[in-house]
């Protein structure tokens, strides 16, 4: 046998602050690849996002830089350099440079990748330079930081008639694989965003290309339900006209729930179901409760058929939904956050979409006649539902 390996505490080796996330990055960004790379410039996003929640407006405006850089900057009140933040949390420089709780993370109106407080350390830590502005009071103050050192203290830079935080920066070449990012996968995931939280307005510059710069804009007022007939109309070359879209809130659940439904008339369906901005490809209870809250409206409503209708079994067949809830805190299963749990939502959302989609069928005979036609169609002859299409996985 070969000599046993001794553990001692003078062969321990701490590495402490930011130092930690340049030697191990995959740990706080995932990979040192491109999902990496853009799991960084995400979660700057998303707190830029976050940043917005409490404005009428929530704009975002991203920019892929010709020298390779990352700009986001958004209309909200402005991070302050000092601590406290509007919103009880660390200032900026602290945001920067020291790992914190995260406080994004918390909040029906924000979305958080799971990083938490450490998605600002991470990007400053992993960017050959970084570059902080925060526009409030109707002044300017900037920061310069190098591998996540502060090159100066942050310094008065004139006035401005904008409040909102910019953070520009250049992922390390000697960190990442690749430092050029994908205008197209961003550019989906903003889309995205976008869907989920009506309002947001997100403008996606690429600086890049030789011809000139590319430009697209995010922005759906109608929320869930442009999502959902974007999905449907992917498959059919016509836009679904029967769409159904609803909010509801509940203080049980302590959130509120946006669900958007529609029934294809033939092919599968998909189920695509979110917490908190985030995608739930392992499902939950939110999916869970619209599942049986689906196929008791539909068993209500066709109770007359009789009793071997099919109409439990054919509730989900066929049809393209979004199920999204917001919560004051959302408890996931497991580290990955990929399920959502809680046990309070599955009665509600059962509860709300039971309601909402009965008196839904009620209003229209001839509307109800098409859906659950469709649904039962789709069903097959054995009443069997398709497998779901949808990220969930169900």
């Amino acid at each position: 046998m070969g000599e046993q390996v001794r553990y001692e505490a003078a062969r321990i080796e701490v590495i402490e602050g930011l130092g930690a996330v340049r030697r191990r990055p995959g740990l706080y960004v995932g990979s040192t690849g491109p999902r990496g790379l853009h799991h960084m410039v995400l979660g700057v996003f998303e707190h830029a996002v976050n940043e917005t929640a409490a404005g009428d407006r929530r704009v975002v405006e991203v920019t892929l830089t010709a020298d390779g850089g990352v700009r986001i900057a958004d209309d909200g009140p402005g991070v302050p350099f000092g601590a406290p933040a509007d919103d009880g949390g660390p200032g900026l420089e602290e945001r920067l440079c020291h790992f914190h709780a995260g406080r994004s993370a918390v909040g029906r109106d924000r979305i958080d990748l799971g990083s938490g407080g450490i998605r600002l350390t991470a990007a400053n830590a992993l960017s050959t330079r970084m570059t902080a502005e925060s526009h409030r009071g109707g002044g300017r103050r900037v920061q310069e930081f190098a591998r996540g050192t502060a090159l100066a203290p942050p310094a008065v830079a004139g006035p401005t008639d904008r409040t909102g935080t910019t953070l520009t920066f250049h992922p390390d070449p000697g960190i990442f694989e690749t430092v050029d990012c994908s205008f197209g996968f961003l550019g989906e995931r903003f889309r995205e965003l976008a869907y989920l939280c009506p309002g947001l307005d997100v403008t996606l510059t690429d600086e890049r290309p030789a011809g000139g710069p590319a430009v697209q804009r995010y922005r759906f007022p109608d929320g869930v339900r442009d999502f959902v007939v974007s999905l449907a109309s992917a498959h059919h070359p016509a836009p679904p006209t029967d769409v159904l879209a609803f909010g509801a809130e509940d203080p049980r659940m302590a959130g509120v729930l946006d669900v958007a439904l529609v029934w294809g008339a033939e092919g599968r369906g998909q189920v695509l179901g979110y917490a908190n901005g985030r995608a739930t490809p392992h499902g939950g209870t939110h999916l869970e409760g619209f599942r049986r809250g689906l196929a008791n409206a539909l068993a209500s409503y066709t109770r007359a058929c009789g009793p071997d209708s099919g109409a439990d079994e054919a509730a989900g067949a066929g049809v393209t939904a979004v199920v999204s809830v917001r919560l004051d805190e959302p408890e996931f299963v497991g580290c990955a956050l990929t399920e959502l749990g809680g046990d309070a939502v599955r009665p509600w959302v059962e509860e709300a979409v039971r309601e909402r989609v009965l008196g839904w069928l009620e209003e229209d005979a001839e509307r109800a006649a098409r859906v659950v036609g469709a649904a039962l169609n789709d069903a097959g002859p054995d009443g069997a539902e398709p497998d779901d299409a949808g990220p969930d996985g169900a």
